[in-house]
Order: C-alpha cells, then sequence, then structure tokens
C-alpha cells in the first residue's frame, strides 16, 4: 500500500484531522472529496493509527464494531460489503447515563445485537458456525454513532477511515448463552419519547448476525489481527439510526434480550 499518493495526504493526515474533529466537536467535509486517492486499504491504516493514538492516552480496547450489515444500508450507500472497526473503553457508556452532548457532534441510535466472545477467534475462513461458536454470550445493545462528517454524508472509504462513526455504546442487562436465542428471529423494537420509530429482527444483519461475526473475524485476519476473548463484537444496526436530541429518550426493546433506554443530555 502507498501512504502517499495525492496532494500530502496520508494515512497519517487522514487519522489526526478526524481525531481533531472528534476532540473538537466540528463537522468536516468528506476527505475522498478532497483526496480521491483515499482507498479502503488507506482508510483501514488510517484507523489502526487513530486506535494507536486513543491508546498512547490510555484507552484500552474493549472490542469491535461493524456497519453496513443491513441489506438496505448496504443498498444505500451503494456497496455489498460491510465494514469494521475498533472499540475502545472510552466508547463504553454505563447503563443509566446520559449521551455527553459534549463529546459528539450530532448522535444518532441504533439497536444491535452483540456478541461477547469466549474464545479468541482467528480468521481468515472462519465459518458463521464457527464464529458462533467462539461466543460465549450474546446481548442487546444501542449504539450511539457519531460521524466527523458534515450531515452524515460521506463514502465507504470515508466512514472506515472514521472508525465507523464510531461514537459510544451501551450493552444491555440480559446476557444469554447464543444457543438459548435464535438470533435470526430475535425481534427489536426502537421508540423514541414512547412512540415506535422502527422494528427488525436479527436477520436484518446479514441474515443472521453469525455472519457479521464472522465476517469481522475474517476481515481482521487478513489484517493479521485475532477477535479476542472477552470482546464485544456489535454486529451492526438492526434499523436505520435515529438521531437522538437532548432531552430526548431512545429505548431498543428484545424479544429475550431485554431492554434498553439512552437519554439525550
Amino acid at each position: 500500500m502507498t501512504d502517499t499518493t495525492y496532494d500530502g495526504w496520508t494515512a497519517a493526515r487522514v487519522a489526526a484531522s478526524l481525531l481533531t474533529s472528534e476532540r473538537t466537536r466540528t463537522a468536516r467535509t468528506s476527505i475522498q472529496a478532497e483526496w480521491p486517492g483515499l482507498t479502503l486499504d488507506i482508510a483501514y491504516a488510517a484507523q489502526d493509527i487513530a486506535l494507536a493514538d486513543r491508546r498512547s492516552r490510555g484507552e484500552t480496547i474493549t472490542g469491535i464494531k461493524l456497519g453496513l450489515t443491513s441489506r438496505a444500508k448496504q443498498k444505500q450507500m451503494g456497496v455489498d460489503e460491510p465494514s469494521v472497526a475498533w472499540l475502545t473503553d472510552a466508547m463504553a457508556l454505563p447503563a443509566g447515563l446520559p449521551i455527553l452532548r459534549d463529546r459528539l457532534i450530532h448522535p444518532r441510535a441504533e439497536p444491535e445485537i452483540a456478541f461477547i466472545l469466549g474464545r479468541p477467534l482467528t480468521g481468515p475462513g472462519v465459518t458463521a458456525a464457527q464464529a458462533l461458536s467462539a461466543a460465549e454470550y450474546v446481548t442487546g445493545a444501542i449504539e450511539i454513532i457519531d460521524s466527523r462528517y458534515s450531515g452524515f454524508k460521506f463514502t465507504l472509504a470515508d466512514a472506515v477511515a472514521d472508525n465507523n462513526s464510531s461514537g459510544v455504546y451501551i450493552t444491555g442487562p440480559v446476557l444469554r448463552r447464543v444457543d438459548e436465542v435464535d438470533l435470526s428471529l430475535e425481534a427489536c423494537l426502537l421508540e423514541v419519547d414512547g412512540d415506535i420509530h422502527d422494528t427488525a429482527t436479527g436477520s436484518a444483519v446479514l441474515g443472521h448476525p453469525a455472519e457479521a461475526l464472522a465476517f469481522a473475524a475474517n476481515t481482521f485476519g487478513a489484517r493479521g489481527i485475532t477477535l479476542e476473548a472477552g470482546w464485544v463484537v456489535l454486529t451492526g444496526g438492526m434499523t436505520d439510526a435515529v438521531a437522538v436530541d437532548p432531552g430526548s429518550r431512545v429505548g431498543a426493546h428484545f424479544t429475550s434480550l431485554g431492554s434498553i433506554t439512552v437519554a439525550g443530555g
């Protein structure tokens, strides 16, 4: 991979620009619009550089997240596969705490099915069945995504470089063994201030959330990275994301994985 291909841009410069936007809560235009040479390989390199910066500031890896696992979102973005990114402890929001608006630009919430890995998982070549056998628990989650791009307008490479629009995430109070839940049929109702916003089942996530876990293991495995025991894996939004306005309350209610509610601060 060539790090510099156009107009002085590098993977390191991409990472620094997006981290600055995150720290200052200042949205920017698409990087790929400024630098057509931004590729997925360079975007993933920028993602890893940003992770190294986070770790240098004391953050620890808690897991990974997937984006674009919904067929509808893939069609909307004009892509045919998901993307992956990192989670750290600074992104984990304890249940009951409001979303801190002073650290986010334009937060949006989406309900997700999350796995807790019981053993390491290394790709490539991992099947959905093998991925599922590595997961010890499954739980519900709400991810609060927060793009660093104005109006959430970006390309796939932009999104990958931006750590898949990472913000914060909340995992639910109910843990189930993976063999206790039919994840393709696990339903979720997303409500905002008491009104139903959307509904979906686990089949919205690549047909089955285990397919998303396998994709993540194989994608990271191709980069020489193993998914570690204890990591959280957010498998991607089951529904479209909804804006979290100050004072609003967003709830995700699952068939067997309990309920999660978060308030906009």
